[in-house]
């Protein structure tokens, strides 16, 4: 265990890491300046179980009606050894030929706690899939293969996280494409922009994954494809569609934040060498640390807080609370427009021309107070 790995785990306490998958690594994406996140997602600590601990449990995650929705849908697309599916990749990839070769990984699901047994199934697993895929890419068998929920592997602060895509097709001239399968409805051509963007960064992530295993194998990389097939359900029915969605953007964004997750000892170092984020829990598994400590230790790791963050993050409603009257509540945008000002109340007062501004405030003040003029004479 390398001294980054004690640290880490001396910050979790003794229990099981939380293991990345998907939906944090693309999360991850959405706020890189957020040491808070990058460390505690490192030391795979549980932010959920913190987050109601300290009073602020997040509202986080899918409903099981949504979650049943999408196993419906999902079984919908794939009936028939994918033949529905088949014919919107020939729609959308333009794979000329009528069946198509179909391969089913699937076998016991990655779970978010590392567990050796378990650990041991995914290696197994993406060692399979890591073969079947090279093989298909590399001996020129069927034209056209699917290969249902294959294992990848991205590491992610120097711990492998295996993640399990829907589906990766492998079309006409050795190229393959992820296919991501929502149950969000798409209606007159048209989807809820924030559930596709949200897709499309998820999408990215097995794409990253898929081009690093070919990579590792000796293979170009690039023949994964950077456009991804997202299958939804059109006009409220069952019925599916696909579009391509260019996930390029996501990738650089992607690779940008993994590898400043890759430097966390540098993060850790500027954090108390006795820090630590454990619950105590007793035989019970009931949390014995005190709420308040455990406040004090969250201080001590800055957090960025954006309202993109709750539905992003579980510790979101607490870091709110902690931002409380300063700009970073107000969002991303604003905060950068108003420079190095943090306080709500400073805003204010350089609006109203009741304090002069720092060196470093003056171009903010001059903005403040135009935009109080003209609110001014718009009311009047």
């Amino acid at each position: 265990m390398t001294s980054t790995e004690r640290r880490l785990a001396a910050l979790r306490g003794p229990v099981a890491p939380r293991r990345h998958n998907a939906r944090t690594i693309a999360a991850l994406t959405g706020n890189p300046g957020c040491t808070r996140r990058a460390v505690l997602d490192s030391a795979g600590i549980d932010k959920q179980r913190i987050a109601a601990h300290v009073g602020y449990p997040g509202r986080f995650g899918q409903s099981q009606f949504a979650i049943t929705r999408g196993n419906a849908f999902e079984a919908r697309v794939k009936e028939n050894g994918c033949a529905e599916l088949l014919d919107l990749l020939r729609q959308r990839l333009g794979v000329p030929i009528p069946e198509a070769a179909y391969d089913d990984l699937a076998g016991t699901p990655a779970t978010d706690i590392v567990q050796p047994a378990v650990d041991g199934g995914n290696a197994e697993r993406h060692a399979r899939s890591m073969e079947l895929l090279v093989r298909a890419a590399t001996d020129g068998g069927p034209t056209s293969t699917l290969f249902d929920h294959p294992m990848l592997r991205l590491d992610v602060a120097g711990r492998p996280v295996y993640l399990e895509p829907d589906l990766i097709a492998l079309q006409v001239g050795g190229r393959f494409h992820v296919v991501e399968i929502k149950s969000f409805a798409v209606v007159d051509e048209q989807a809820d922009a924030a559930k596709v963007s949200a897709a499309a960064t998820q999408s990215a992530v097995y794409v990253l994954a898929m081009r690093r295993m070919l990579e590792q194998a000796g293979l170009d990389p690039e023949i994964v494809s950077h456009e991804v097939v997202l299958v939804c359900p059109r006009d409220f029915a069952n019925q599916p569609t696909a579009a391509l969605i260019d996930v390029r953007k996501q990738l650089s964004t992607l690779r940008r934040q993994l590898t400043r997750m890759a430097r966390v000892d540098d993060l850790l170092a500027r954090l108390p060498g006795d820090l630590s984020f454990d619950l105590a829990v007793d035989a019970d598994g009931t949390p014995t640390r005190s709420p308040a400590e455990l406040a004090t230790a969250l201080s001590a790791v800055d957090a960025r807080y954006a309202p993109e963050c709750l539905s992003a993050c579980e510790l979101a409603y607490y870091c709110r609370h902690e931002a409380g009257t300063g700009t970073a509540a107000l969002g991303r945008s604003v905060r950068e427009a108003l420079g190095g000002i943090d306080s709500v109340e400073t805003v204010l007062a350089l609006a109203a021309g009741e304090i002069e501004p720092d060196d470093d405030q003056v171009e903010a003040a001059l903005r403040l107070r135009t935009a109080a003029r003209l609110r001014a004479e718009a009311l009047a």
